[in-house]
Parts: C-alpha cells; structure tokens; sequence
C-alpha cells in the first residue's frame, strides 16, 4: 500500500513538473466566428489532431462537446523515442503535447471544433508558450489528417487573420501529420481524475466553463472517457 502511495505521489509530482508553470497571463476567452468554409467530411469517425498548450486542458475541453468520441493526450513532431513526458518537457524534442481527437463529423464538424480551439483552447498570438507554460512544446498548431481538413484549417486561418479578434498577430501553424504517441496512462482525462488540481482549477476548468457558456449547443455535461 505505502509502495502503490509512493508511485502515485511521484507521478503527480511528475505531472506537475511539466504543465504546472509560474503563472504569466491566461489566453484570452474570444468569440471566433463561423467558418465561411464549411467541413464536408462525409460519413463515419473522423480524426483531428491539435497542440494548443499543456495537453490537460485541451483534452478537457474537448472531451466535453458532442459528437466527440475521445480525446487523447499525447506526442507529435518528433520520434517514438523522443515520446517520453521527461524528454517532451525538456524542451530537446521536436514534439508538440497534442491531442487526437476523434468525432462523428455528422454531430460536430472540424471547423467546428476550430471554432471551439480557437475560442477557448488556444492563444493563437503566443509563441511558443501558452499561458503560464514555455517552450516549442507548447506551441499552437493544427496538424490536418486529410485534404478537406488542411485546407478548412487554412482557409479558418486566413479569415481569422482578417478579423480583429486579437491585438497581435497570428502564430498558430498548420503541421504536416506526423505519428502520434499517446502520452503515459497518467496524462489521459486528468481534468476528470484531478479535477482539484491547482493547475486545472486555475488554468483549464475555465475553459471549460466558457466552452459551456459560448456554446451551449455542443457542451456535453458528461467527460468522454477515452
């Protein structure tokens, strides 16, 4: 029992070492607008995949809108052995904490889910950082798994950059996919496990709860579970 304590203090400890940053600034809750270019996908479960800062909160929020079928924290741009949360938050790899997040396009489309990135998820101005976390790690980028989806997000991207939503310019990027590595079990629906955790309370919750606000339409109550 002591032995099974002790690993589960060290992971959270571990966990903590990552995401759990000296606070700077929160990225700002906006309203994006509807997609001019609409997703046209077709049928069955789609794939998308988004690094938009400390995979928590990403995850979190996505796994809280309908049609969503999971939401998985993990590794993207870089190797399978680079896949390790020690190496990732070193900052000496070339991943991204991402997440895959797979939906039934015929419940909530892909340029419905950017709104909702874009919203509520992500700081598109900040580079190479989100929030209170820094590094190329925490950089803001869409990783299209299809033709339809990279060019929704580039078109998404260019109206974005014509509105005035935000004072300074827009660094998200459009990556070409790559594997992804799922992160260690201990990182998968963390919000829903540690929901008292300092950082989710103070970082993701939030973004949770203006997911809920803005777009009442999509929110689901319940946690999809990966």
């Amino acid at each position: 029992m002591q032995i099974r304590a002790s690993i589960a203090a060290a992971t959270l400890a571990l966990a903590a070492a990552g995401c759990m940053q000296p606070a700077i600034a929160a990225e700002k809750v906006v309203e994006a607008p509807q997609a001019k270019r609409i997703a046209k996908e077709g049928t069955g479960l789609k794939t998308a995949v988004f690094a938009g800062g400390c995979f928590w909160g990403v995850e979190g929020v996505f796994s809280h809108v309908k049609g969503v079928k999971s939401a998985v924290s993990g590794y993207h741009g870089g190797t399978e052995r680079q896949a390790d949360y020690k190496l990732v938050s070193s900052g000496i790899t070339d991943h991204a904490e991402a997440v895959k997040v797979v939906y039934d396009p015929k419940v909530i489309r892909y340029d419905q889910l950017l709104r909702i990135f874009f919203s509520v998820v992500t700081d598109p101005t900040q580079l190479n950082r989100q929030g209170p976390d820094v590094g190329a790690h925490y950089r803001s980028a869409l990783v299209p798994q299809s033709q339809e989806q990279a060019a929704v997000a580039a078109s998404y991207l260019k109206q974005l950059r014509g509105t005035k939503l935000w004072s300074k310019p827009i660094v998200t990027r459009i990556e070409k996919a790559k594997a992804f590595y799922p992160a260690e079990g201990y990182h998968q629906d963390f919000m829903l496990k540690n929901p008292r955790h300092g950082y989710i309370v103070r970082w993701d919750a939030p973004k949770v709860k203006a997911l809920k606000a803005m777009y009442p339409g999509v929110y689901s109550a319940s946690f999809q579970r990966d």
